[in-house]
């Protein structure tokens, strides 16, 4: 039986692909608890400096199963689409507490929870011909995965709202005009581009990334008294580490660090 999450690691990424390409890698069955658990897996394991979130196919993720929520409307069974939408809100959770960059790498339509559990990663790269959509609304429904909380931070609540009412479709230059995604790749050279970012974080120095993405967070939400401690506190923690006292090193002796080794 195929699985519907991929797992695999390599030179400190991990990379976990919706594997339904069939149904453009739409949530079926147990695919939000097999996505939180790959996560789990990924953020403690130790040899692991990054995480890569893609799809198989040419699509990121379509969302829901559609035919499926057909099926628990002709039940009446709201039971089960709860429990499904507490599984996507833990993973959304998850990815936002990791301690290790996640990416999504947006390889093709990435709409509904899809759209939203891109927005949940701390990056986006897409191909050129990626497309965005928050679909909730054209089969009668609200966002979920966080869509609320998610897109507004990136484009502003006037056009999160119009996003949102309209389920419009947007293409990945005007993602990136927005800011939804980071950068935009040649379908072509994606895979190669997203693996030379990726290598430069699983390269980098694994507790001060893990600072700065807490601290972008916080520093979002929180006002300049409580960013600066913040900062004085990451700072300190930070300042006689090895990986500090690595690139300091590799600095003066003009050179490439080499963080992670032993000292």
């Amino acid at each position: 039986m195929t699985t519907t999450i991929l797992y695999s690691a390599a030179a400190g990424v991990a990379t976990i692909t919706l594997n339904r390409p069939e149904a453009m890698n739409a949530f079926g069955a147990d695919m939000r608890e097999l996505l939180y658990h790959r996560l789990c897996e990924a953020e403690a394991d130790s040899a692991i400096r990054c995480v890569v979130v893609t799809g198989a196919g040419k699509a990121f993720c379509a969302g829901g199963d559609i035919a499926s929520m057909a099926d628990l409307q002709a039940r009446d069974d709201v039971a089960a689409i709860r429990q499904r939408l507490l599984a996507g809100g833990e993973t959304i959770k998850f990815i936002r507490a990791m301690t290790k960059p996640v990416i999504a790498a947006v390889n093709g339509a990435a709409v509904g929870a899809g759209m939203n559990l891109a927005l949940a990663c701390d990056f986006r790269y897409a191909t050129a011909s990626a497309k965005f959509a928050q679909s909730f609304v054209k089969i009668g429904l609200a966002p979920d995965w966080a869509g609320h909380w998610l897109l507004p931070r990136l484009v502003g609540p006037a056009r999160a709202m119009e996003l949102m009412m309209t389920g419009e479709r947007i293409d990945a230059t005007e993602a990136l005009r927005l800011g939804i995604v980071n950068r935009v790749f040649d379908d072509a050279h994606f895979d190669d581009e997203v693996r030379a970012r990726t290598r430069l974080l699983a390269t980098g120095p694994a507790e001060a990334l893990a600072l700065i993405k807490q601290g972008v967070q916080r520093g979002s939400e929180a006002t300049l008294p409580e960013t600066l401690a913040f900062e004085l506190q990451a700072q300190s923690a930070l300042f006689l580490s090895a990986d500090a006292r690595e690139g300091t090193r590799a600095f003066l002796d003009k050179r490439a660090p080499r963080f992670g080794a032993e000292s």
